[in-house]
């Protein structure tokens, strides 16, 4: 281990033997990737958000082409007086129909509106065979008063049409449309959408619009406000780093730090030909951010030791030796809990996880050795007064360092600790999986989109679809009454539900059929105990529509594979776990059934969002666990001491559990957005701690007294980083009163508890933990303290060879 730190030591001495080349490495290096910059990609792509490895994202790619994915564009019109049945109110629903029916990317053979050509009216015709027509003629758009009335009965008439694309109180249609998955440009069709909602907007008419893309776009709208919290961000920084240093120096480094580091970030991003998602842009600017805090330390530390001597070569240097490897541990974990969210099953958080890593690990140079060289070349700032003296803050420090100093006042910190974390228990299990509330948690609850999911949710059985798909085991094997009775059956299990708005299903095509065969008659409502009669119904109803493919959206052109559709009104994470429960459960009982045909779970918008919810569940078991073991390695072996690991493990589970906790008072759920989010305040957070611990390591080397070396880290170290977790929360905290995007304001709000959190626990819990339990890795270290002021002698000389030479 001391054979290593010579080692160390000799590269250190690299580094400022050749500054003037160091430095203009660094500056090539971000010039390189400033030139890439151009080329970087910011959009949404939704295959990113799905786990491909998934048995229900498995089946959704199976079936999308056949019966449709989660990409589902849904618009309704309602009217605020009387109902839809007007010939204004039609010719506008045909008008809005046919326009969606001309969005970008549609798939048009899985539109469907009242007023569209696959929504059609059957009939038995006088010579006994099934005709059919659509409810709306655009070539006759003039209807009288009993058309109109005709066409209001026919709808009511037939359940696959009431209630499903017309409410039951006749005041709202829906129009619904599915995107091919693989021409998606989000951005267009929702502008394309939005020209049409403006377009046709008139007075006492609502045209609401929701579904996956509408989402994304939105979601699109608001990447401009993030040059706006950044401009508002950087302001705000420069503002406090005024405040707190006074100084050029303290200004200037710290930011060109931040700068530096987001260069390079940027051009690995480029490098990498990975897009830039709008969902993930707090993490990036949170790495850029904590670079700012790196650089503070480091500032912090150059003038407190210029204030020894006022030697500013000298200053830098002992600031490099003292700072690098424990900065360079805190950005090693960082980048390693960073990457670990790459194990994870979504490809956007793998994305994430691979760029983010490097983007964080790109701080050793841009940081902890850009600025300590900067540091050594520049001349030295003149200091009035003696600058350790002088910090107006460190009055704030005076009852924490008298507190985490003494045996009773750490005890008393532990006992706190106790407490917070046996309650945090209690508040954790609150913590759901997926969304707790309706809607989409992107957006604000009166945001557009809320507000047109909801209006849809009312007046009609469910804008969330759950698609489960029965597979014959032969060709033809839907025909056998059977396998419909089973399939008939599990509808009904599924329609108990009292969540459940209702269900589309071959079997209601088949029973309707039967009973138009049957002149309307309601006893013949049922499905027939004959391979061939079922055919025959299907074939009736497949050649009386003039359109083709008139049964693609129940069955598939073998006529082996069904979608079963159930309704839902909203993707709570109570909702999702209830209806996978549900159908898992029925299939379970009904093994003995099964033998003709299988139930496949699940796809639409309800299959897919279980998936990426029981993903981010499976990742968060694995990604939070990982992030806490490695960071303990580390430490472990940078310090060559189990006990720091494991004060560094205590430090984690503290701030975790209570964020925890926050999250289930919150109601934040676990989903792929927040484990990220979550991973990275544990690896950022963790710095505080690891700078806290180091500092006491070295003052006790100084001053071969524990309690005198807690007080002095505190009351050094700890102000420094009061003050850089003031500044990331102050930057961060912008994204709340700034950005329309709810997520965004959330994790801020989450990413500003951790680290409220984690520099609670560096500066009282820590220190506390070192009163009490005195380490050997920390008493030990005044028994090496010759063997420092040597390396600092010999560092000494060679500084003055160097100055003589010269």
């Amino acid at each position: 281990m001391k054979q290593l730190k010579q080692r160390l030591h000799q590269i250190d001495g690299i580094f400022f033997h050749y500054p003037k080349v160091t430095l203009l490495l660094i500056l090539a290096v971000t010039a390189f990737f400033a030139s890439r910059i151009p080329l970087v990609k910011m959009y949404s792509d939704f295959s990113d958000l799905l786990p491909q490895s998934h048995a229900y994202i498995q089946l959704h790619n199976e079936i999308r082409d056949i019966f449709g994915g989660a990409n589902n564009v849904i618009v309704a019109v309602e009217v605020e007086e009387g109902t839809i049945f007007t010939q204004e109110n039609m010719a506008l629903i045909h008008r809005i129909t046919q326009s969606v029916d001309e969005l970008p990317g549609i798939n048009h053979n899985l539109v469907t509106s009242i007023t569209h050509r696959t929504v059609r009216k059957v009939w038995i015709s006088e010579s006994g065979g099934i005709e059919s027509e659509p409810y709306y003629d655009p070539s006759k758009p003039e209807l009288d008063k009993a058309a109109l009335e005709k066409m209001e009965q026919d709808v009511i008439t037939n359940p696959r049409v009431y209630g499903l694309l017309v409410s039951p109180d006749l005041k709202a249609a829906l129009i619904r449309g599915t995107l091919n998955e693989g021409a998606l440009d989000y951005e267009k069709t929702f502008n394309a959408l939005q020209k049409i909602r403006l377009d046709e907007s008139t007075a006492g008419i609502k045209i609401h619009a929701t579904g996956q893309p509408v989402l994304i776009g939105w979601v699109h709208t608001y990447v401009s406000q993030v040059i706006q919290v950044f401009l508002i961000t950087a302001s705000m920084l420069l503002i406090l780093l005024t405040l707190y240093f006074r100084r050029l120096y303290g200004i200037f480094l710290p930011a060109a730090g931040i700068v530096l580091c987001t260069v390079w970030g940027l051009g690995i991003i480029s490098l990498l030909d990975y897009n830039l998602d709008p969902l993930t842009l707090v993490v990036p600017f949170l790495i850029s951010a904590r670079a700012m805090s790196h650089g503070i330390q480091l500032t912090e530390r150059y003038f407190l030791e210029l204030a020894k001597d006022n030697h500013s070569e000298k200053a830098a240097r002992r600031t490099f030796e003292s700072l690098f490897r424990p900065g360079s541990l805190g950005v090693i974990s960082d980048a390693a809990g960073l990457l670990i969210i790459a194990l994870g099953s979504v490809p956007i958080n793998t994305k994430l996880g691979i760029y983010a890593s490097l983007w964080a690990a790109s701080v050793i140079f841009t940081v902890l050795l850009f600025v300590p060289i900067c540091l050594s070349l520049l001349p030295a700032p003149k200091l009035k007064n003696d600058y350790s003296q002088s910090r107006g803050i460190s009055g704030l420090l005076s009852t924490t360092v008298s507190v985490v100093g003494s045996r009773q006042g750490a005890m008393a910190i532990l006992g706190i600790a106790s407490v917070l974390l046996i309650t945090s228990l209690f508040l954790s299990a609150k913590v759901q999986v997926g969304e707790s509330e309706p809607g989409s948690p992107l957006l604000y609850p009166d945001h557009d989109y809320n507000i047109s999911s909801k209006a849809i949710n009312d007046r009609f059985p469910g804008s969330e679809e759950l698609f489960i798909i029965a597979t014959a085991k032969k060709k033809g094997g839907l025909k056998d009454p059977e396998v419909l009775g089973v399939i008939e059956d599990f509808k009904n299990y599924m329609l108990l539900d009292p969540s459940v708005g209702g269900a589309k299903t071959v079997t209601g095509l088949v029973k309707q059929v039967n009973r138009i065969l049957h002149n309307n008659d309601p006893r013949w409502l049922q499905i027939p105990d004959d391979e061939l009669y079922v055919g025959g119904l299907l074939f009736s109803y497949m050649a009386s529509s003039p359109v083709p493919g008139a049964l693609k959206e129940f069955i598939d052109t073998d006529e082996k594979n069904a979608n079963l559709v159930f309704y839902y009104k909203d993707h709570k994470g109570g909702t999702l776990r209830r209806a996978i429960h549900r159908a898992r459960t029925w299939i379970e009982k009904n093994q003995n059934r099964l033998d003709k045909v299988s139930l496949r779970l699940a796809g639409g918008t309800i299959g897919v969002t279980a998936a990426v919810n029981e993903a981010a569940f499976d990742t968060n078991l694995i990604v939070i666990p990982l992030v806490f073991l490695l960071i303990f390695m580390f430490v472990a072996l940078f310090y060559w001491s189990m006990q720091a690991g494991f004060l560094m493990l205590l430090a984690m589970t503290f701030a975790t559990a209570l964020t925890y906790a926050y999250m289930g008072m919150a109601g934040i759920g676990i989903n792929i957005n927040t484990v990220p989010i979550i991973a990275v305040g544990v690896g950022i957070g963790i710095d505080y701690s690891i700078y806290i611990m180091d500092r006491i390591k070295e003052e006790m080397a100084r001053l071969s007294d524990l309690g005198a070396a807690v007080r002095s880290a505190v009351n050094t170290t700890g102000i420094a980083v009061g003050f850089t977790a003031s500044t990331l929360i102050l930057g961060v905290i912008t994204w709340v009163f700034v950005s329309d995007l709810r997520f965004q304001a959330d994790s801020a709000l989450l990413l500003s508890v951790m680290l409220i959190l984690n520099a609670l626990a560096a500066v009282f819990l820590v220190p506390a933990c070192i009163t009490l339990f005195k380490p050997r890795f920390i008493v030990a270290a005044n028994g090496r303290r010759a063997d420092i002021k040597a390396f600092n002698t010999n560092s000494n000389n060679e500084n003055r060879i160097s100055t003589d030479a010269a």
